[in-house]
């Protein structure tokens, strides 16, 4: 048995919660699904834990009443808006993570560690913590009040909501944009049987780049979501030749990275290649809300030599990919494919290049 999702956030907004602040995570998106169709809660997409955590404080501080709702291994990110924010001011309001599992194999090793060891971050956090109710609507909404009015943290575990699909006017129509396997297949060839790491991000870039990718040298980073260009930058500066492919909501999740890549432009041979389909594939493809941005123009300020302009094509990826040599920076433009298989664990679990 799970909740009617719409008849939960209905509630929350009768018990007068205004935003959900959010990084998403599959557990929770029919959630997120919801209050992205209901005009009467704000959803507020964040970058990164820590600033849906700091944006929470900030309307909880102006007379509002937010949600955070992030994943088990985002947690860890909250970690000092936690500690050095909300408990020293004694800020409250409820954090919903996920608590995701691990069985023993599986090649999402990011959630190893927290699938037994979550009660105790929490408790590290100075927090209490309730196992939400998936059985009974009223109890759950008890919990989240209580999370409201002390240091708890309501944890969510999987399939506590009923399916909700996103409204076709919130959805995204990516049919004339290249399939993103198309241009992995286009890395494929070209750097077959080279010396060149490819490191690819969490979510699904690194499960596409194991199915399409089959004869380079890669790295599927299972979690550490927006560490990916920092991973490449350090092996960049041990002298490899690296590529790091990633997606758009993990060029915004750590963008310190960025700038500090730009410090040794002259130093290391690194090329990033953004692979942007504006939404969260992987936690039920929620729009990233980032089309405003200029990623060209940000990373160009923070160092890189760009390329060209946003790259639509395989031919046109062709044609400016011709080496790995400098701090240089890609804007792909493309659609999605269906679901890949992730890497099995024994491809995934390697901590050499």
């Amino acid at each position: 048995m799970a909740l009617n999702t719409v008849d939960f956030v209905n509630e929350l907004i009768k018990n007068n919660y205004t935003h959900l602040c959010v990084v998403p995570c599959s557990f929770a998106k029919n959630v997120i699904n919801e209050a992205i169709n209901n005009k009467n809660i704000e959803y507020l997409p964040a970058a990164s834990e820590a600033v849906a955590c700091s944006i929470a404080a900030g309307l909880k501080m102006a007379g509002k009443n937010p949600i955070v709702i992030v994943q088990s291994s985002g947690l860890t990110n909250m970690a000092s808006c936690i500690t050095s924010l909300l408990k020293p001011y004694g800020i409250t309001f409820p954090i919903i993570t996920s608590w995701r599992t691990y069985k023993e194999g599986d090649s999402e090793i990011q959630h190893q560690h927290l699938a037994t060891e979550l009660p105790k971050l929490i408790s590290a956090y100075g927090y209490r913590y309730h196992i939400l109710d998936n059985q009974n609507l009223n109890n759950a909404i008890a919990q989240i009040n209580d999370c409201n009015e002390s240091h708890t943290i309501c944890v969510l575990k999987k399939d506590s909501f009923d399916k909700v699909e996103l409204k076709i006017e919130h959805t995204l129509d990516l049919s004339a944009y290249t399939p993103r396997s198309k241009f992995l297949i286009l890395l494929n060839e070209k750097f077959k049987g080279k010396n060149t790491l490819f490191i690819g991000t969490t979510g699904n870039a690194a499960r596409e780049m194991y199915s399409f990718m089959p004869d380079t040298s890669n790295f599927y980073m299972a979690g550490n979501m927006g560490g990916a260009l920092s991973v490449g930058l350090g092996a960049a500066k041990a002298g490899k030749k690296v590529i790091v492919c990633g997606g758009d909501a993990e060029f915004v999740m750590h963008m310190g990275g960025l700038t500090t890549a730009g410090r040794y432009a002259d130093e290391v041979d690194l090329t990033y290649i953004l692979l942007d389909n504006e939404q969260n594939k992987s936690t039920g493809g929620q729009n990233t809300y980032q089309a405003h941005l200029d990623y060209i123009n940000i990373a160009k300020s923070s160092g890189f030599y760009v390329t060209a302009d946003v790259v639509k094509t395989v031919d046109s990826l062709n044609s400016v990919i011709k080496d790995v040599k400098g701090l240089k920076f890609v804007h792909v433009k493309c659609g999605i494919d269906n679901e890949t298989p992730r890497p099995p664990l024994k491809i995934v679990k390697v901590n050499k290049f």
